[in-house]
């Protein structure tokens, strides 16, 4: 099975990326016409030589570039970034730990005299979700249809069904059209959230045109709605399926920093990014041709032995951990302390309200079959019912 295809993704791709790593590090992939780059050092490698390895090409395997930042090299890649970073500085993150506590609160109520849930469609879902559309300004009573454009959007990726293919490009022309009238607002009537910010972001002189504000907010949404959902219930699985470990971070919390890191390593929920080779060279003994594609396979550089030890375990105590699950180099995550953070928050809450939260199954979940972020489809859980907090 190609590892540019959604299904690939959407099982467990974890033995095939292991014998690649060990028999064939950099892998031509002939039917996604794709290098597949494994390990741990050649990712970093890769990451860090963008003169080689032009992201001007596209991130994606199966298509061309986008006008968003993510798809850019210096210095146009640097001139998009300083004015986008304007809205995560580390005040603004710092400033959102209320509001989130107060989202997770309120999720936590939605479901907690029930005695069940799913923790993907009643929390996990749902809390970067909220807060990406508060960011965006998008009013509360839209932030359902934005959750299913962010679906829809991320469940077409390396599928050729036409109806999934239409749904992705049917959320896009919603979705602009929306943001489009939220850029209009922000611009006559600015207000504190980050939409404001890039709209009226200036460096050196420079600003974000009315499209290029579409596009970078379209990649925030992906960026911070469908990865940290993912880390959420992909790590919050974990703790579960060995109560032990649950146990553990109850009983001292000084773990749970460490959960969300590991967490993070475990899922690596953006499964790859493309680059386009610039000229002829050679990688881990395979001879890439300029114009060929490489896929940076981030679970697999994730589960590398020579990086870290016992790679196939979750350890709360790891460390170091050096995961590359934000990316590395010019195109590492801008949002990853508000991606920490959100984690983070949620696992406390969890463990302060709902203590005996356990799996309600033992199989583990179903994956959705994408190729670019990836994810538990659902995760029923159950907990001893307790009152809601009015949050």
């Amino acid at each position: 099975m190609s590892i540019a295809s959604g299904d690939f993704w959407g099982g467990d791709p974890h033995a095939t990326l292991a014998r690649l790593r060990a028999d064939d590090p950099v892998h031509w992939d002939e039917a996604g016409q794709v290098w597949g780059v494994t390990r741990y050092n050649d990712v970093r490698a890769v990451s860090t030589d963008p003169d080689t390895f032009s992201s001007a090409g596209g991130i994606r395997p199966d298509s061309g570039p986008t006008p968003m930042m993510i798809d850019m090299d210096d210095p146009d890649h640097l001139r998009r970034r300083k004015l986008v970073n304007r809205g995560f500085t580390p005040r603004r993150v710092r400033d959102q730990e209320a509001r989130i506590t107060e989202v997770v609160d309120r999720l936590v109520d939605g479901f907690c005299e029930a005695g069940a849930a799913d923790m993907v469609g009643d929390f996990a879902a749902w809390l970067p979700l909220v807060m990406i559309g508060d960011a965006l300004g998008v009013a509360t009573e839209d932030h359902p249809t934005l959750l299913r454009w962010s679906d829809d959007l991320m469940r077409g990726q390396g599928q050729s069904d036409p109806e999934l293919v239409a749904g992705m490009l049917g959320a896009f022309e919603a979705y602009t059209s929306y943001i489009g009238d939220v850029i209009d607002d922000r611009a006559r009537c600015p207000r504190d959230d980050l939409m404001s910010v890039l709209v009226h972001a200036e460096v050196d002189g420079d600003r974000l045109s009315h499209d290029e504000v579409v596009y970078e907010s379209l990649l925030i949404l992906i960026g911070g709605d469908e990865t940290t959902r993912h880390v959420i219930t992909g790590g919050l699985y974990q703790l579960l399926c060995d109560p032990d470990r649950w146990d553990r971070l109850a009983a001292d919390r000084n773990l749970v920093p460490g959960a969300v890191e590991e967490s993070l390593r475990w899922v690596s929920p953006i499964k790859n990014m493309a680059r386009t080779a610039s000229r002829d060279v050679e990688l881990a003994g395979s001879r890439i041709a300029a114009g060929q594609k490489l896929l940076l396979l981030y679970p697999s550089a994730n589960r590398d032995g020579d990086q870290f030890p016992d790679p196939d375990a979750f350890d709360l105590a790891r460390t170091p951990n050096e995961h590359v699950a934000f990316g590395f180099g010019p195109h590492f995550c801008l949002g990853a302390a508000l991606a920490r953070l959100e984690v983070r928050v949620a696992y406390e809450r969890l463990l302060d309200r709902l203590p005996d939260l356990h799996l309600a199954e033992d199989a583990e979940p179903t994956r959705r079959p994408a190729n670019f972020v990836s994810g538990y489809e659902s995760m029923p859980v159950a907990f001893t019912p307790t009152a809601a907090i009015g949050a």
